[in-house]
């Protein structure tokens, strides 16, 4: 699993865009068809929804190999080898807006740019389904439940949640468990369902797992 860098907090995120809603561009890069995309894309758009993203919002989630993952976690974590997920929050709270080579003369029918209509940029979650797979039965239970409490555990990482406090764990935790029963199990959880894993102590859910890097979105 991987590390926090040592970076300031994001805190809680900007959550109003533009005019518009919320969407999650969805990807699975492994090509084998086991990812169902328009699920868990919808499972994203709730988890956001819930969390009060309101307007134009954009968030990317991609479903990749243990190569590419692994590229990812030595690039921006400083560590070897696959993991879960990694979260890439877009850490700018104002949208900057640069003119190009023809932006500083608006001209007679240009208008002015409306900040109001740009989205709002969140970040980029990545997914690792075989590793999740491998650590699904000693953690969530299933391949499934894995899957999306993965997915909760990334969005959360974007909008500006953490868990490098015990404090901040507990209040994660439970929010992760809060959004899968409304929107993932829409009941209670199963009784497998564990969000730390026993013989693992830098799993997920843990002050070492999930760290966010200092990256972006793509």
């Amino acid at each position: 699993m991987s590390d926090h860098h040592a970076r300031p907090r994001l805190g809680r995120r900007r959550k109003v865009g533009g005019d518009g809603e919320p969407e999650v561009f969805c990807a699975d890069e492994l090509g084998d068809g086991s990812i169902d995309i328009g699920r868990w894309s919808r499972l994203a758009t709730d988890a956001l929804l819930a969390e009060g993203v309101r307007g134009l919002a954009e968030l990317s989630v991609l479903y990749v190999g243990e190569e590419a993952i692994a590229e990812l976690n030595q690039l921006y974590m400083g560590k070897a080898g696959p993991t879960d997920v990694l979260a890439f929050p877009i850490d700018a709270g104002e949208v900057e807006v640069i003119a190009g080579p023809g932006g500083m003369s608006r001209g007679p029918d240009r208008a002015p740019v409306d900040l109001g209509d740009l989205p709002l940029l969140l970040g980029d979650v990545v997914i690792c389904p075989p590793v999740a797979a491998g650590q699904a039965e000693a953690h969530a239970g299933t391949f499934d439940d894995e899957l999306a409490l993965l997915l909760v555990h990334g969005v959360l990482h974007v909008l500006g949640y953490d868990h490098a406090e015990p404090d901040e764990q507990a209040v994660m935790q439970r929010r992760e468990r809060e959004l899968l029963e409304a929107h993932h199990w829409h009941g209670p959880a199963p009784a497998a369902f564990r969000q730390d894993q026993a013989d693992a102590p830098d799993a997920l859910g843990t002050p070492d797992a999930l760290g966010t890097p200092d990256g972006a979105g793509r």
